[in-house]
């Protein structure tokens, strides 16, 4: 049963390799719980009391965040949404399940006077493959708003033919277009030309981005490049490729581009995924406030 819910998944919703492992993941884990194998699991026996213990259980011996709660139960949802649209069970038994509340927290970025002298460096051409294609990872991470996945599965041939756009494969397999700023475009183009002279990719490979040896880049070498990056930008908090993505949309969120517009760069399916970056952007008004305004500065 749980097999195939996971072919329904990749073949169906085509979600990530990333995403179908959490889905099994959390299922295995309540079935774990259960004291059930996969092959003795009968979802019919299964009620809505024990979805509640479990998460109870989860929470308070497991120890694991709303958030992380959320998205276990998320998996839960997913699977019997699926078992009663394929007639294995007669009701759902999650729909009186309700997400647990999370604090909200705003997400992460660099400011953009760290960010510039980031940039700046960046932009310098240094003669050497892999420092020359780590700083155009920086690059399209921040001026695309990529998320990481997206990155990692970029081909050559996703480019528009004058290396001015780019056509993103998102989460659903959901497709957009960003467009590439001219000093990326440049890079993109000096880093092809290096790949070619100095005989990188010999086996056909058509990702964007490389190993020494020809080989897609994985995504664990992505995220301590960015991670190393970054440090060296003295980059305060947290450092990830995700954060170069939220420092896209928030920079682009004071420099008053229009909500929608942001939305569809990000590939977000709602517009309130995209409406937590308002909150930064008010709190960089309350900042303009507070270091502008007569009262404000002589403490009235």
């Amino acid at each position: 049963m749980l097999s195939e819910f996971i072919h329904y998944l990749e073949a169906e919703r085509r979600y990530s390799p990333l995403t179908i492992r959490n889905y099994r993941r959390d299922i295995e884990r309540f079935i774990a719980w259960l004291d059930m194998t996969e092959s003795s699991f009968d979802p019919r026996r299964i009620t809505t009391d024990d979805v509640r213990a479990w998460i109870i259980a989860r929470s308070e011996q497991g120890k694991i965040g709303a958030a992380a709660m959320n998205r276990e139960i998320s998996s839960l949802r997913a699977l019997f949404r699926w078992l009663l649209r394929t007639g294995v069970v007669s009701h759902d038994i999650m729909k009186p399940i309700r997400s647990l509340k999370t604090p909200k927290r705003l997400p992460a970025f660099v400011p953009e006077s760290r960010m510039k002298g980031i940039v700046r460096t960046c932009e310098e051409e240094t003669g050497s493959f892999i420092e020359d294609r780590n700083t155009l990872i920086i690059m399209m991470l921040y001026t695309c708003g990529l998320r990481l996945a997206e990155l990692v599965g970029i081909d050559t041939d996703d480019f528009s033919d004058d290396f001015t756009s780019l056509r993103i494969r998102g989460k659903g397999d959901k497709e957009r277009i960003v467009p590439i700023l001219e000093c990326v475009r440049e890079k993109i183009l000096y880093h092809l030309e290096e790949i070619r002279r100095q005989n990188i990719c010999v086996s056909g490979e058509k990702a964007l981005f490389l190993t020494l040896k020809g080989k897609r880049i994985p995504r664990i070498t992505v995220y301590r490049i960015v991670q190393r990056e970054l440090a060296q930008g003295n980059v305060q908090g947290k450092k990830s490729p995700h954060v170069l993505r939220h420092t896209f949309a928030t920079h682009l969120m004071n420099g008053g581009a229009d909500l929608r517009e942001i939305q569809e760069l990000l590939g977000h399916a709602s517009l309130q995924a995209t409406q937590v970056y308002t909150h930064n952007s008010i709190a960089k008004l309350r900042e303009v406030y507070t270091k502008a305004h007569p009262r404000e500065k002589d403490g009235k």
